[in-house]
């Protein structure tokens, strides 16, 4: 019979080699381990979900980005302009938390002396480079015909049927007297949602615009720089008269406008009688952090 050493398998010299080995293994062993726990981590940490931007906030940093270089007068780039157009012609009412069953949207008579419903004025945000907001129009709502000095502006009409009529300023055309100005037809159109945003430019592109709702109607409004009394870009209000040209008054524009698509634009008071806009809490989706 075999000593017991011998059917163990274990000699001496095995022993010793066991012995000699065992903590070289042991390392091995708590290396690799490691190295598992370390991978193991890693793909538990790809795994884990990011958390998806919202389309408003996307739209918020997409303003940032495009107006950081820009004031009053200036135009952003033309692939900043694209880029941000984009954005906004990808943008639904539940973007922003409207559905056009909100009381904002139902039609609500103001005082007797003002002709136009009720209009709910929605701020997302403003700083000095640019602003964000909504107006909330109930069917027959107008903002009437403004401007929009040194500004460049962007409209998305998230739902509803929309008449837009705007107009640019003349060049060198004569004044017909301190507050009136000739001006040219740029736009007169009605828009349904779902539409493209629509530019207007410190000098062209319609700088002065009137909406008037066909339907309950949502407008997305991103204004870069917004308006500031201080910095001279005030917002004036205009009534507007087509041109006469049997009327001797229009001898003045000497024989400069022989087309349609022109009228002159006056100067109203700062308060107009058929405006009718109360401002409210935005409820959407936050826009910033």
């Amino acid at each position: 019979m075999k000593p017991e050493k011998d059917v163990l398998g274990l000699t001496r010299s095995n022993k010793n080699h066991y012995k000699a080995k065992s903590p070289n293994k042991n390392k091995m062993n708590r290396n690799n381990k490691k190295k598992s726990m370390v991978m193991t981590w890693r793909r538990k940490k790809a795994a884990a979900p990011v958390e998806e931007i919202t389309a408003v906030r996307r739209l918020f940093l997409t303003c940032k980005e495009v107006f950081s270089n820009c004031g009053s007068g200036v135009v952003p780039f033309e692939d900043k302009i694209q880029q941000l157009r984009g954005v906004l012609d990808n943008m639904k009412p539940e973007d922003v938390g409207l559905t056009p069953t909100m009381p904002y949207f139902r039609p609500i008579a103001g005082p007797e002396n003002e002709s136009s419903p009720r209009i709910m004025y929605l701020p997302l945000h403003e700083c000095e480079q640019f602003s964000i907001a909504i107006f909330c129009l109930p069917p027959s709502g107008v903002i009437p015909l403004h401007n929009h000095p040194g500004m460049t502006v962007f409209s998305k009409l998230l739902f509803g049927t929309m008449h837009i009529k705007s107009y640019d300023w003349v060049v060198d055309a004569p004044m017909k007297d301190s507050k009136t100005r000739l001006a040219k037809l740029k736009m007169d159109s009605t828009l349904t949602a779902p539409c493209n945003a629509s530019i207007l430019y410190p000098e062209d592109g319609g700088n002065m615009h009137r909406f008037t709702a066909k339907t309950a109607c949502a407008v997305l409004d991103v204004l870069g720089p917004p308006y500031c009394n201080g910095e001279g870009r005030h917002c004036t209000y205009f009534l507007e008269f087509p041109l006469d040209k049997s009327h001797q008054e229009d001898d003045v524009l000497r024989g400069q406008v022989e087309r349609e698509g022109h009228a002159w634009l006056q100067e109203r008071d700062d308060n107009p009688e058929d405006l009718n806009v109360v401002g409210a809490l935005y409820g959407g989706p936050k826009v910033e952090d």
